[in-house]
């Protein structure tokens, strides 16, 4: 099964510093087949046998933490995931190219509580939108990502889950690149 792993919190202002070439080593030396990565923050696309996806995203979450000494939260989504998430994209009227870094989803590691998902959505103030579906959230920050607080921090308070944030150009080359 082709899955896509994406790290939270590598190579983010100098902290969590991992070379791409050691982390697909080390998914390689874990069993893990056909190991790519795209850009510096943790997206790596492999090949697994593995269909236990909580046991998958454990063992690499053990891995990169004996070998690097710090814990990275892992989220494992597959292509057909990808598509959909994709398809299912509420700000399509912003996700010209010209909004390819506006609008952004931000993979929650399991799926939140309802009422805490009522309370964030009263948070959201516009020209900035949120919408979520299951353990995906759809931002559409038009003044950019770096100047709202829908930060993903911001969310995994308000959500009390682990998440990681990609935005919209990532999503689509990773479904690109797990589609070859």
């Amino acid at each position: 099964m082709r899955y896509i792993s994406l790290l939270r919190g590598i190579n983010v202002s100098g902290r969590n510093k991992v070379s791409m070439a050691d982390l697909r080593s080390l998914y390689e030396e874990i069993g893990l087949e056909s190991v790519t990565s795209y850009i510096q923050t943790g997206n790596v696309l492999f090949d697994s046998e593995c269909e236990d996806r909580a046991g998958l995203q454990c063992q690499i979450e053990e891995a990169i933490s004996e070998r690097y000494g710090f814990h990275v939260p892992v989220v494992l989504i597959t292509p057909i995931e990808l598509n959909q998430i994709s398809e299912n994209c509420p700000f399509q009227d912003a996700v010209l190219e010209e909004h390819g870094s506006k609008v952004l989803v931000t993979f929650l590691h399991t799926v939140p509580h309802e009422s805490n998902v009522s309370q964030l959505l009263n948070v959201v103030t516009p020209p900035e939108k949120l919408s979520i579906a299951g353990n995906t959230v759809y931002l559409y920050c038009p003044n950019g990502y770096g100047k709202t607080k829908l930060s993903t921090t911001f969310l995994e308070a308000k959500l009390g889950v682990e998440a990681t944030t990609r935005n919209w150009r990532t999503v689509q080359k990773l479904y690109e690149l797990a589609s070859r």
